[in-house]
């Protein structure tokens, strides 16, 4: 008869086995799709500003606000919730996650007011983070060499779902009214992330301590790795600088310049496929060259692309490049960012809950910059706080490289 010793060895012997099997094709699709459609419900405000505005009788730079408050209740998600892939249930959770997210949309759908509709927009996006749980799973599954194309899989997914939240949400939108845009992503929701929960391999976490103990490991994994701060602060920079510009797009698209309806303007996000292109190309050039030299080059790209971006406020061409260019250079850098983060650490579920925060919260602070700068500068000011984003961004991890 084996002794518990031996039952131990054995069940943790054949946990991989079945956790190995997580890294095939099609669970990498599953992820991928869930990924869309949970990612999707950060950026749902944003096209719709112009109607939601309409509906609650003010101007659309007064609901502005609405679309950070999304990537703040993202970033207050994953600072609480992602450390837990290190340390609970995945399937359970994601689970859990999914039926919050769904609840929170439906009361987005019906709410009287701005604030409310702020409120349940806030407790949506916290609970939206299950791609950042299922992203460390990813890449601790996929081989060496490898292993930032398997994670550039996962962020295509990423950022097609933010295109089919600025198309089909603006489609959507104007055909049957914002409220059942959000209506019809809890649905999606929920399907999708029962789904994936259900695929997920069990699992029997070891780790000691309470639920949100990596969240008290988030100073010292920072402490302890230059390289994820790097990622952390240059990520920060970037998705603050593409936030801005792409949170504040509709109100341009929409205004006196352009005078588009909100589903002709929600047509303007299928640029943003340039990013779900350049997500594999990206992994495959981080394995090949390093994440530093795609992340300079990136960087690049991103600085070419706002004085585009400003261009644009007057000739749609300059707009359609400058898109292109934001988005190849956003996604490059992520793919680069993110398997840094992923990969410097011996938690990596901790260390990528630090580095998608601080992207978000980037992004956050970006998009609550550019709303009153829209109102006061028009779209001149949105494209200045894009590139204070991304010089902030480069010059304190420039600096910091130098001091060293």
């Amino acid at each position: 008869m084996p002794s518990a010793t031996t039952t131990r060895q054995a069940r943790v012997t054949r946990l991989p086995a079945r956790e190995r099997s997580a890294s095939g094709s099609l669970f990498l699709l599953l992820i991928a799709v869930c990924t869309a459609v949970t990612a999707a419900n950060i950026y749902l405000a944003a096209p719709l500003l112009p109607l939601i505005a309409d509906d609650f009788g003010t101007v659309p730079s007064a609901v502005a606000w609405i679309a950070s408050v999304a990537q703040l209740g993202y970033a207050a998600g994953l600072l609480f919730f992602a450390p837990l892939g290190d340390r609970v249930d995945r399937r359970r959770l994601v689970a859990g996650l999914s039926v919050a997210t769904t609840l929170a949309l439906l009361v987005a759908a019906v709410a009287p007011g701005s604030a409310a509709l702020a409120a349940a927009v806030f407790v949506a996006a916290a609970a939206t983070v299950i791609p950042q749980l299922l992203v460390p799973l990813v890449a601790a599954r996929a081989p060496a060499d490898r292993r930032a194309r398997h994670v550039a899989a996962v962020i295509a997914g990423l950022f097609t779902g933010i295109v089919a939240a600025r198309v089909l949400g603006g489609l959507t939108g104007q055909a049957l009214g914002w409220r059942w845009v959000f209506g019809g992503s809890a649905v999606l929701t929920l399907a999708l992330g029962l789904a994936t929960a259900a695929a997920l391999p069990a699992e029997r976490r070891v780790r000691q301590g309470g639920l949100f103990s990596g969240l008290a490991e988030l100073p010292g994994v920072l402490r302890r790795s230059p390289e994820l701060r790097r990622a952390c602060l240059r990520q920060a920079g970037m998705f603050g600088a593409w936030s801005a510009l792409w949170t504040s797009l509709a109100l341009l698209l929409t205004g006196p310049a352009y005078g588009l309806s909100t589903a002709t303007a929600g047509l303007f996000g299928l640029f943003g496929l340039t990013a779900s292109a350049v997500a594999p190309l990206a992994g495959g050039l981080v394995d090949r060259f390093g994440a530093a030299r795609v992340v300079g080059t990136a960087y690049v790209l991103a600085a070419v692309a706002v004085p585009l971006f400003w261009l644009g406020g007057q000739r749609l061409p300059a707009l359609f490049a400058a898109a292109v260019a934001i988005h190849a250079a956003l996604v490059a850098s992520h793919v680069a960012n993110q398997t840094l983060a992923l990969t410097t650490t011996s938690t990596p579920a901790t260390a990528n809950t630090a580095y998608v925060v601080s992207g978000f919260a980037g992004g956050a602070l970006a998009s609550l910059a550019a709303g009153p700068a829209f109102g006061h500068w028009g779209w001149g000011g949105v494209c200045a706080v894009a590139g204070a984003w991304l010089a902030l961004g480069w010059g304190a991890t420039a600096a910091r490289a130098g001091r060293r």
